[in-house]
């Protein structure tokens, strides 16, 4: 990491201010809703944002940006193709073709100065022709992940000259960024974060329009990335500790615990609970260092132990999945995927033997203050720590390190795996983090059953250890939490 301030932006409209992070500074916006008076300002030139698609981030961006911009001249649309399935739920959150806050997707991209693309990924790369052929002139593409970015590359397509494009990607599921944007009404602005990037900036004014996209979302902070660095990240991520390593580590640390002897219950307690209930919870509220810190000193011993044997496979395959995302393998197999499938349901990964305890876990959780697992907190926050190096070392800012490999995971996901599981969660995900979890979670769990657990057995590794302890990540994650709003996502 460098120690030139990289992300450096300016605003002629916001406050922005500068985040002290390891080895120097990062701009950022801080958010909240007394900056909603400045959004008309932030948007010069729009009177209509369209977002087309009405997936989780469809339905969560476009009610808080209607709700955001409720008095004035500003009108959001929601745009969905002929005979989509979405419409009677548009309806029901408020969007009607009675009030030209609901029509057809062609339509309503030609009559939006700012057009939100948030259909899934591959019915973008399907259709993002018909939707340039259909822009407004000057009009700004909106983005909230660099696929198509990626997509346009392999097709040796492009973006249209004459239109800005801007990316504002929150760092959590569409149901956390309306969630905690409703809490954020009573509770200190509560909100998810976004990074924000500028690709194409034809009138100037971009900045300040992906800003105020941002705030109207109800982000805490907001950070600057590239749209290409953000696409890599995101997708990493995802099939890493977000989706794919989680889903790796809780079916066979289950599996272990079982063999030695564990009931359903407890192994599921020891496993899945543990990381998406205390673990989770504590990184949440005082880092990484806590979760060790916290442990007695029997349990220091087996946390380095598991730490030691899990962080190596775990580099590997983050690394491993990093090449596959740069070079468009990852991209091209979620395509194939997608055409492979068509219209077919996918088949769901929640009938393992393990799922079936899930309901009696929650229900024994009244009155229950289960303790971290020193073993499952070891594997966790060694591939936590193994994604974090990767990113740092393809030379990502410490905001998008801290926020796509821990924030995201411990303030927006795993609150959602806890309440519900984590299979659950990959089976209702997107489609290309579904694919992308598939594809990857039995690989972290065959890398931890072959061969991280059998090495547990052996003495920790000291070096391995006292790069932990004194990791910069440390710094960076201390600076966030700073503006870090004072409420955890209520999720029923």
């Amino acid at each position: 990491m460098t120690s030139t301030n990289a992300n450096a932006f300016t605003s002629a409209v916001f406050p922005v201010e500068t985040m002290d992070v390891p080895g120097g500074i990062e701009t950022i916006l801080r958010g909240g809703r007394h900056l909603f008076p400045l959004l008309p300002r932030a948007f010069a030139g729009v009177r209509r944002i369209g977002v087309i698609g009405w997936g989780p981030q469809g339905r969560a961006q476009a009610g808080n940006l209607r709700d955001s911009l409720a008095g004035t001249d500003i009108r959001v649309a929601v745009g969905l193709r002929p005979g989509s399935a979405s419409a009677a739920d548009a309806r029901a959150h408020g969007f009607s073709e009675g009030d030209g806050t609901l029509g057809d997707w062609l339509a309503v991209t030609a009559e939006s100065d700012l057009v939100i693309l948030l259909i899934a990924d591959a019915a973008l790369a399907a259709h993002h022709r018909e939707i340039f052929e259909a822009l407004k002139p000057g009009a700004t593409i909106g983005l909230s992940h660099g696929f198509l970015l990626g997509h346009l590359r392999e097709i040796g397509g492009e973006f249209p000259a004459g239109h800005g494009v801007i990316a504002v990607c929150p760092k959590g599921m569409g149901d956390s960024v309306r969630r905690l944007y409703q809490q954020g009404e009573k509770i200190n602005g509560a909100g998810i974060n976004s990074s924000f990037a500028v690709h194409a900036d034809p009138d100037g004014h971009a900045v300040d329009r992906a800003l105020g996209w941002s705030v109207a979302l109800g982000s805490p902070y907001t950070f600057r990335t590239t749209l290409d660095s953000e696409y890599r990240s995101d997708i990493v991520g995802e099939r890493a500790i977000l989706l794919g390593a989680v889903h790796g580590i809780v079916e066979s640390l289950y599996a272990r615990f079982r063999l030695a002897g564990d009931a359903p219950v407890t192994a599921y307690e020891r496993s899945c609970e543990n990381i998406t209930g205390p673990i989770a919870r504590t990184v949440s509220r005082s880092g990484l260092r806590a979760v060790r810190e916290n442990l007695d000193p029997a349990g220091h011993d087996v946390f380095d132990r598991a730490y030691s044997a899990t962080y190596g496979p775990a580099r590997d395959l983050v690394a491993e999945i990093y090449d596959e995302v740069a070079d468009g393998t990852e991209l091209r197999s979620v395509i194939l995927a997608e055409q492979r499938l068509g219209a077919r349901p996918m088949t769901e990964i929640g009938g393992s033997p393990m799922w079936a305890v899930g309901d009696e876990v929650r229900g024994r959780r009244a009155g229950r203050d289960l303790p971290v697992d020193a073993f499952t907190a070891g594997v966790f926050i060694a591939t936590m720590t193994a994604q974090i190096d990767e990113f740092a070392e393809r030379g990502h800012p410490w905001s998008e390190i801290v926020n796509e490999s821990v924030i995201e995971a411990v303030d927006s996901l795993l609150p959602y795996m806890h309440a519900r599981d984590v299979a659950y969660m990959v089976d209702n995900c997107s489609r290309t983090a579904r694919l992308g979890a598939r594809r990857w979670g039995p690989r972290f769990q065959a890398a931890y059953e072959q061969i991280a657990y059998p090495a547990s057995e052996n003495a920790a590794d000291q070096a391995l250890l006292d790069a932990f302890a004194t990791h910069p990540v440390h710094e960076a994650l201390a600076a966030a939490a700073k503006l870090r709003p004072s409420v955890d996502i209520s999720v029923a």
